[in-house]
């Protein structure tokens, strides 16, 4: 066992010079500049070998500080987690949350639009998505609580996006809520394969995604 993880720690730098995306972009303006390197090692690290295989020392040596040094900015490694869920969630629903959305000229163009921006900004912080999506287990239940509201906040801007063009009759009489699962998962689960350097451009993905959708309500 102990060969096993001296292996999987080898190994893990150069998984993570992989994970390169726009997520140190993320985190609030407020934090100072050691939080933010702990906060981008940590996204590395939980997504490389996941939330609890990781120690406050791989997150703490990641960002080339002393292993206690996590706990000047982050009493926790659950609150590392929390912060970067929260983060993500909170700035993938801003980027949707947008009126040009709901107020476009038809259903086809506003539910065209929300999943090419949600489908694009998963792809363009593909690293901290994958943890924000994938990683919620790990934290505190008043913290799941919260990071819950948020993804209902989500889900209701599609539903309202679909409900508007089967209530005008655009769309197909579909069942409004697997259908958005269906749109949901595909905007989510680019982040456990894409990488920024792959062909499509997060914009490009978006637009095939936003079309794609389409396709799940037409008539």
């Amino acid at each position: 066992m102990a060969r096993r993880q001296a292996r999987l720690r080898s190994a893990q730098p150069e998984a993570r010079m992989q994970l390169e995306d726009e997520s140190a972009a993320l985190w609030a303006p407020e934090l100072d500049g050691v939080a933010r390197d702990l906060l981008n090692s940590a996204v590395r690290c939980f997504a490389t070998s996941g939330y609890h295989a990781t120690t406050t020392r791989d997150v703490s040596t990641g960002a080339g500080l002393s292993p206690a040094a996590m706990y000047v900015h982050f009493p926790s490694k659950e609150l590392v987690l929390y912060e970067i869920i929260r983060t993500g969630h909170e700035r993938a629903l801003q980027e949707i949350r947008d009126p040009s959305i709901e107020s476009a000229p038809a259903a086809a163009d506003g539910l065209r639009l929300l999943v090419s921006r949600y489908t694009a900004w998963h792809a363009r912080h593909h690293v901290a998505a994958r943890v924000a999506q994938y990683e919620l287990a790990g934290l505190a239940p008043e913290h799941y609580a919260e990071v819950m509201e948020i993804r209902h906040a989500t889900n209701d801007v599609f539903r309202r996006a679909v409900s508007r063009g089967v209530e005008d009759e655009s769309f197909a009489r579909v069942d409004v809520l697997p259908v958005v699962r269906g749109m949901l998962s595909l905007s989510i689960d680019l982040v456990r394969w894409y990488r920024l350097e792959d062909a499509d451009s997060p914009e490009q993905l978006g637009a095939l995604y936003g079309d794609l959708a389409l396709k799940m309500v037409s008539r």
